[in-house]
């Protein structure tokens, strides 16, 4: 690892676990955070959850596994470029996506339907959920006792009531103040896989053409540098040498930016982080090349009908198995038929704790064990 800036987090001065804990030995809190979210059941759940397409449309698509991993290789290459903590930029980024539902997007705004009379459901406060509370691996504390500046980075957003529930966790949305560069880092890192990495996903799928694409300023500029190099270059080749161009253009913006936001705020603490204006930033002509790319994504791919049709077929899967573990919590697995499951508010924390946790392909099953008529079953 590089020598850490003065205003990067680092053991010194962190905020410490939860529940303290002896120090670890031959690795940093860090790495440790990073190997328990590693070895989490919500982890390894991720490798059959949606990112666009259903885990099982295809063995090659992206899924929230995949898609966490790809979004730590970036967030260290850039925290070692500025000089900040990798290790914690990692964590974040493999944590990030630990409390997402099955069905990407549309599984989220399915279960967030159902949890409106309840508070709601917002997968980055579930993800803090999973860390903090359901992970069940220790024998002296729930969740993994994630360091805070972790926890902190894994809370992208938050609305202000949930917020005031949160404690220390929340306090910087209650006071207008900013995570760690690290966290400011992972989101980004986040926005630069899931684009171009839709992009990717969707030529791969037929779903988008790169003619399509060849409207969109940024994908234009480097599929035509890509010809103009290579013109007797054909088929996946071209997609990649495109997609891994343009990957490298957001990420080196994104340095140079930052690094001068960074040099004009004179930064010597963290707590002058904490104080200023997000600093990890893109440049102006980057972000709005990065909205043109996003607005195409929206109306060509995610609301292309065999998309929408797989979002159609989640919300209703979702939705019905949230109404009937509602109706009757009896049908829950044991270990979900706990006390809180007698009030109804917290017997649909518990639902949707259940449902979130879910894959893909188990929601289906689940919901074909519960909702399917076979003469062989009954």
């Amino acid at each position: 690892m590089t020598e850490l800036a003065s205003y990067a987090v680092s053991e010194a001065n962190s905020r410490g676990r939860k529940s303290p804990e002896s120090a670890p030995q031959g690795r940093s809190e860090f790495q440790r955070d990073r190997d328990r979210i590693i070895h989490s059941g919500a982890f390894r759940r991720l490798e059959y959850k949606t990112q666009v397409f259903v885990n099982h449309e295809g063995d090659l698509f992206r899924t929230r596994l995949t898609h966490s991993i790809e979004v730590a290789q970036i967030a260290r290459s850039i925290a070692r470029r500025l000089h900040l903590n990798e290790d914690l930029a990692e964590a974040i980024s493999l944590a990030h996506d630990l409390g997402h539902t099955p069905f990407g997007h549309a599984g989220q705004d399915a279960l967030n339907d159902c949890m409106k009379a309840y508070g709601g459901f917002e997968h980055n406060l579930q993800s803090v959920r999973v860390v903090d509370v359901l992970e069940e691996r220790y024998a002296t504390f729930d969740g993994l006792n994630l360091c805070f500046e972790t926890r902190e980075g894994i809370l992208k957003h938050c609305r202000m009531e949930q917020a005031a529930q949160l404690g220390e966790l929340g306090e910087r949305f209650l006071n207008n103040r900013r995570p760690s560069l690290e966290a400011q880092i992972a989101n980004l890192a986040d926005e630069i896989a899931y684009n171009n990495h839709d992009v990717d996903d969707g030529l791969r799928s037929g779903l988008i053409t790169l003619e399509q694409l060849a409207a969109v300023p940024l994908v234009a500029e480097h599929l035509q540098a890509v010809r103009v190099a290579y013109p007797d270059l054909t088929g996946r080749r071209v997609v990649h040498e495109t997609v891994r161009r343009m990957i490298n253009t957001l990420v080196t913006d994104l340095i140079r930016q930052s690094a001068a936001n960074i040099a004009a705020q004179n930064l010597e603490t963290l707590e002058d982080v904490r104080s200023a204006p997000a600093l990890i930033a893109f440049s102006s002509a980057l972000v709005m090349q990065q909205r043109e790319l996003k607005k195409f994504l929206h109306m060509h791919l995610y609301r292309h009908y065999r998309v929408m049709r797989m979002s159609a077929k989640a919300h209703r899967i979702i939705s019905e198995l949230f109404a009937v573990f509602m109706e009757d919590s009896r049908l829950l697995p044991t270990q979900f038929q706990s006390h809180e499951t007698r009030d109804e508010s917290g017997r649909a924390r518990v639902v949707a704790d259940y449902i979130a946790g879910m894959t893909d392909r188990y929601a289906i099953r689940e919901h074909k064990r519960i909702f399917a008529v076979e003469e062989d079953s009954i």
